[in-house]
């Protein structure tokens, strides 16, 4: 048997790669460039013209683009009336930002925990933690899966909560047919290098309801207003503005916006190629016994942001450490996401303690993230399977 190279054999790859990186080309450089050459570097008009083409790609009534995810969750927070003293249910599997939002408006974080198969978050569970100080439940699309988003809005509806979709890794993924941008209260997107497009930094919140895209405007741009309807008298000359709330510097500049505009043109072929990676990858994982794959409810037609493969450690000789080093020996630099936000410092300063979420805790100590990136090829691929296959079969127990 070909040994992995940890255990000395020769790696499958003769040069690194690593779990996503953004793709740009000839259009998008000109794009930017654009913008460079002309006099709107920001406030200009393609933070007008990329919210339209947002709009158009999620179903959504209206989009307000800001400077990044973590942002445009704050500000989601805000805009939904999140303060002192409420609670706002979430997972533990995903990047901290989720769960900070309600930090940064005074609210308390509550942690549901997952469903063991699809990883994302268990509606029943979110049932369960709902009290009279809940205000909101914040679902992430992980690895760009939708929620189960009828059973959510049920359970919010039942209980007066609003919805936010964290759909950081959801862009181009859809829910019975329809943009997951289009569905919940509001959905926050992430634009950064790693997810399917982006723009450098950057993000977006999109909602159907005007008076919630009204306060989304004002908070990411310092609480301040131009519209005479918001003011508190009429205006005294065309410079005059009014700070109406306390807001925030969340804009995001024409230079990022130019290059998302471009980067969505390709939105659907990034797409088509997220999913034939992952189609193969299922494929062969599904035959490793070593192994298992995320599952996907049939709802959900997933333009997948990450990769995440779980281990078996009943059926290996190595845990996922192990496991996740015979990868880089291999020449395939893996990632894990996440570790639950409840296990960092600040949170057990906070009172947090392991335990909150068995399921989430049990899928941590199990998952890591393997390749998944529009330019990957087909011996990209092919070398991330190989690995995976001979190091499984070399550790089998």
């Amino acid at each position: 048997m070909e040994k992995p190279a940890i255990a000395g054999g020769t790696p499958v790859r003769d040069k690194k790669f690593f779990y996503g990186h953004q793709y740009l080309d000839e259009a998008d450089y000109q794009a930017v460039l654009g913008v460079l050459k002309s006099d709107a570097l920001t406030c200009g008009p393609k933070i007008t013209e990329l919210e339209e083409k947002i709009c158009r790609i999620t179903g959504a009534k209206y989009a307000v683009a800001v400077s990044n995810g973590t942002a445009a969750l704050h500000v989601a927070c805000l805009a939904a009336g999140i303060g002192e003293g409420d609670e706002v249910i979430t997972t533990p599997i995903t990047f901290a930002a989720s769960a900070n939002c309600a930090l940064y408006c005074g609210a308390r974080p509550v942690f549901a925990d997952i469903d063991e198969k699809t990883w994302n978050i268990d509606p029943e569970s979110v049932r369960a933690h709902v009290t009279g100080r809940t205000k909101a439940v914040v679902a992430v699309d992980y690895t760009g899966q939708s929620t189960r988003l009828d059973e959510l809005q049920k359970i919010c509806r039942e209980h007066k909560l609003v919805l936010i979709t964290d759909g950081a890794h959801s862009m181009g993924t859809k829910y019975k047919g329809r943009p997951t941008g289009s569905i919940a209260d509001m959905t926050t997107f992430s634009f950064h290098p790693v997810k399917t497009v982006t723009s450098g930094e950057g993000g977006a919140i999109t909602t159907n309801d005007p008076a919630l895209y009204q306060r989304l405007t004002l908070y990411k741009a310092h609480g301040i207003t131009r519209d005479p309807s918001l003011m508190s008298r009429s205006p005294e000359g065309p410079w005059y503005y009014e700070q109406v709330e306390l807001g925030y510097n969340y804009r995001m500049t024409d230079i990022q916006a130019a290059l998302l505009i471009s980067q969505l043109d390709k939105l659907d072929r990034f797409s088509r190629r997220r999913k034939e990676i992952v189609a193969r990858y299922n494929e062969a994982f599904s035959r490793i016994p070593q192994v298992t794959v995320q599952e996907e409810i049939p709802e959900s037609d997933t333009t997948r942001h990450l990769y995440v493969l779980r281990i078996k450690p009943e059926a290996l000789t190595i845990d996922r450490k192990g496991f996740f080093d015979a990868l880089g020996a291999e020449n395939i630099v893996c990632n894990v996401h996440y570790i639950p936000t409840y296990y960092f410092p600040y949170y057990q300063k906070l009172g947090y303690r392991k335990g909150l979420c068995p399921k989430a805790e049990k899928l941590y100590d199990e998952i890591l993230t393997l390749p998944l990136y529009y330019a990957m090829t087909d011996q990209d691929v092919e070398d991330v399977i190989r690995a995976v296959e001979r190091i499984a079969a070399y550790y089998a127990r």
